[in-house]
């Protein structure tokens, strides 16, 4: 039996598992079709960012969580190949496609590069294929660390860094099981520009107007971009950050594509979610210990919710319920109430200020936390719990960016 702390490298999974990335995907299903049901949800979905986190969440809440919806998921996963797993992305989009046709629902994927011109000529032929031209809701969730420049062989990347000071923060390897204290320079000029163009709304707005120009919006319909704000214990890396930043511009993108969609009466908004367990967000650097504590607080209050319970709820309360869209004072739909509790964040606090960066890993919750983590990749499912050699080892190309987005220079 193959060690499971050999299936990692720092917070990158380097292999997946099938048989337990269908179990979550199992689990996932269950939970949307025991949930409160979605009322008068879109039946015609562009997932933009499909294969895991919240745009898998959402796609699940729209299918089995009382919508119905016919989707199409883009992403850009690892395929199996010969002696070597696919990543876990392709094998939740292999079974949810399986289980979704099986209950009866159209369920389209496409690989392919969210920024490339390419992969939007495939969308739209396939929105005059499986949606009868139209699509009645887009979702934008892209997690990715580089972008391809027009016309051009070099890639704008992005960098998970401050942008003013220099920050010192816990850094935790999964793969160790040890954590230590690293400082993360601020970004340059070059190096936040590039992050915008990657991580910002740029390519959001790309994406409406390529459908708006092909006639593809149908009436009412509404686009949505997941974003996340914090607490004043993440400002300093998140929302002060190079990756705080492009969730500004993705806001403020928000704002452009609301003009454009009323035209259709129709609209746009960002979703600002609580912290969350996801592949993308363990790469953030110190996020893990917050998450942690939070996790912790929240279990403790029972108002702790994972990307399905997020998403359940936007469809049911916030986006398609009873009332008028709920958004707060910038036009911003919020999940994270329950995060910014002031008592939350107090309990929050006090629990980072006794912590001791070298015993974090000893702690309960972290062990929690790698397990879910571990499941997020297919391991720690009754049908997974065998780790042999025969899973190949693997470090994709489409996750290892992430990784180090604040290690570049």
């Amino acid at each position: 039996m193959m060690h499971t702390n050999s299936l990692i490298e720092g917070v990158v999974a380097k292999q997946a598992h099938p048989a337990g990335c269908e179990q979550f995907i199992l689990r996932q299903i269950q939970y949307a079709q025991s949930a409160s049901q979605i009322q008068h949800g879109p039946k015609r979905v562009l997932i933009l960012g499909s294969s895991s986190g919240l745009g898998l969440a959402a796609r699940i809440a729209l299918t089995f969580g009382g919508a119905g919806a016919k989707t199409i998921g883009v992403s850009l996963d690892t395929q199996p190949r010969a002696e070597k797993s696919g990543n876990a992305g392709y094998y939740n989009n292999l079974y949810f496609k399986q289980y979704a046709e099986k209950a009866g629902y159209e369920a389209i994927n496409i690989q392919g590069d969210v920024f490339s011109q390419t992969t939007k000529d495939e969308v739209i032929e396939a929105i005059e294929t499986y949606f009868d031209g139209e699509v009645d809701l887009i979702i934008y969730s892209i997690a990715s660390g580089k972008r391809k420049q027009p016309d051009q062989d070099e890639y704008w990347r992005a960098v998970l860094k401050p942008t003013t000071q220099s920050v010192t923060c816990p850094e935790i390897n999964f793969a160790t099981d040890l954590c230590h204290e690293t400082t993360i320079k601020p970004a340059t000029e070059d190096e936040i520009h590039a992050t915008l163009k990657v991580m910002g709304g740029e390519a959001w707005e790309s994406w409406v107007d390529t459908l708006i120009n092909s006639e593809s919006i149908a009436p009412g319909c509404q686009t949505i971009a997941f974003s996340y704000v914090g607490s004043p214990l993440t400002y300093p890396i998140y929302l002060n950050g190079t990756l705080g930043m492009a969730k500004v511009d993705l806001h403020q993108t928000s704002h452009a594509l609301n003009l454009k969609l009323a035209n259709f009466d129709g609209g746009a908004y960002a979703v600002v979610c609580k912290a969350l367990m996801t592949r993308a967000s363990v790469c953030i650097p110190g996020l893990l210990p917050y998450l942690m504590m939070l996790s912790k607080v929240l279990d403790q209050r029972g108002t702790n919710e994972n990307c399905n319970q997020q998403m359940q709820r936007l469809f049911t309360d916030k986006l398609y319920g009873p009332q008028d869209i709920q958004v707060d004072s910038e036009r911003l739909i919020r999940l994270d109430e329950y995060e910014l509790s002031p008592q939350v964040q107090e309990s929050v606090r006090m629990l980072l200020h006794e912590m001791r960066t070298e015993k974090l890993t000893q702690q309960n919750y972290y062990h929690k936390m790698k397990a879910e983590f571990m499941q997020l990749n297919g391991f720690g499912w009754q049908q997974s719990d065998d780790v042999t050699e025969d899973v190949a080892e693997e470090k994709t190309e489409s996750e290892e960016p992430l990784a180090s987005l604040h290690k570049s220079t």
